[in-house]
């Protein structure tokens, strides 16, 4: 793959991803009081409902910005792992009910492989 293709694909992810990042961060946030309470009944703090909701949104900002976007991926990389832990032992539904965790955990990988900076070969 050609690194102008490869460019292109990474970017059209970041946007997407990012947008759907800010999008749910939003969303925590316009109904804070369930998702703390959501938190709460999983038995984490209802404070690392303003962390998570605080993270998905700056990290989603994060891949629209070429400089910040691997700090970001990796960062949204830890989150998606718990979300998916979440839903493996304690959210109803199992891993079938947070595919788009899991979706959104393989895309941000992907997004990370596609923007590692570039070897040069040695020789």
């Amino acid at each position: 793959m050609s690194a102008s293709t490869r460019n292109t694909i990474a970017r059209i992810l970041q946007v997407l991803v990012g947008l759907a990042f800010i999008f749910f961060g939003v969303k925590k946030f316009m109904d804070l009081p369930a998702t703390v309470g959501m938190f709460g009944s999983l038995g984490l703090p209802g404070a690392l409902a303003y962390v998570i909701a605080a993270a998905e949104l700056l990290g989603g900002i994060g891949l629209l910005i070429p400089r910040f976007v691997r700090p970001a991926a990796l960062g949204l990389v830890l989150i998606m792992l718990g979300a998916v832990v979440m839903h493996a032992t304690k959210i109803p539904g199992g891993l079938a009910g947070g595919m788009a965790a899991i979706v959104l955990l393989v895309l941000l990988i992907v997004i990370l492989v596609l923007s590692r900076p570039a070897t040069t070969p040695v020789g």
